[in-house]
C-alpha cells in the first residue's frame, strides 16, 4: 500500500523507539505536549518490548487525550512491535492501526520471576504464599485485559491470541492486516 493513500503517516508527530520504559514515558509524555491542538495525531514506535506497565501507562493516556478532546490518533508500527509496544497498541482500535511493511509483531504472555522462601510462623507462610498466588492471578487478569483490547474488531478471537501467547506469537505485518489487528500495511 502506498502511503500516498495515508499522507499523514509520512510524517509522525510522535516518534518512538527502543525499550518501553520510564525514559520512553518521559520522552512520549514531552512529544505529546508538543502536539498540536487540533487534528490528528501520528505515533510511530519500534521496540523488542519493555515494561507492560509503562506501556499501559502510555495506552491510558491515549485513551484518556481520545475521550476528553475527541482528539483522531493513529498509531504505525515499524519494524518490530513486540511485547510492551503491542500493549501499547491495543490503545488504539483497529482502524487506527497501521504497520510498515516487514514489520513483525510479537505478543506473548506477561512472565514473572519470583522466589517464594517459606520461613517463619506457619501463618504468615500461607499469607505469603497467598499473597504471590494472588500476584500472579491479578497479573492474569490484567494480560487478558490487554488481549481482549488488541483483538477487539479484528478477525482473531480471545481464546486464539491465549493459545497462541505462551509461544511467542510472532504476525508479519500484511498477515497482521489479513487478521484485521491492523487497518493497513504501507
Amino acid at each position: 500500500m502506498s502511503i500516498t493513500r495515508y499522507p499523514l503517516l509520512a510524517r509522525p508527530h510522535i516518534r518512538l523507539s527502543g525499550t518501553v520504559d520510564q525514559a520512553m514515558y518521559a520522552t512520549f509524555r514531552q512529544m505529546l505536549d508538543t502536539c498540536p491542538n487540533e487534528g490528528t495525531i501520528v505515533i510511530a514506535m519500534t521496540t523488542l518490548g519493555g515494561d507492560p506497565e509503562v506501556a499501559r501507562t502510555m495506552a491510558d493516556d491515549i485513551r484518556l487525550l481520545t475521550e476528553h478532546d475527541g482528539r483522531e490518533i493513529l498509531f504505525l508500527g515499524k519494524v518490530a512491535v513486540y511485547s510492551a509496544g503491542a500493549t501499547f497498541m491495543s490503545a488504539f482500535p483497529v482502524e487506527r492501526r497501521f504497520l510498515t511493511r516487514h514489520t513483525r509483531l510479537m505478543i506473548h504472555e506477561r512472565t514473572i520471576q519470583k522466589q517464594l522462601n517459606i520461613n517463619g510462623p506457619l501463618r504468615m507462610c500461607v499469607a505469603s504464599i497467598k499473597a504471590a498466588l494472588h500476584e500472579i492471578e491479578h497479573s492474569i487478569l490484567i494480560e487478558e485485559e490487554g488481549f481482549r483490547d488488541l483483538v477487539k474488531g479484528s478477525r482473531v478471537d480471545f481464546d486464539t491470541l491465549r493459545e497462541k501467547a505462551p509461544s511467542n506469537w510472532y504476525i508479519e505485518a500484511e498477515e497482521a492486516r489479513d487478521l484485521g489487528l491492523v487497518l493497513d500495511v504501507i
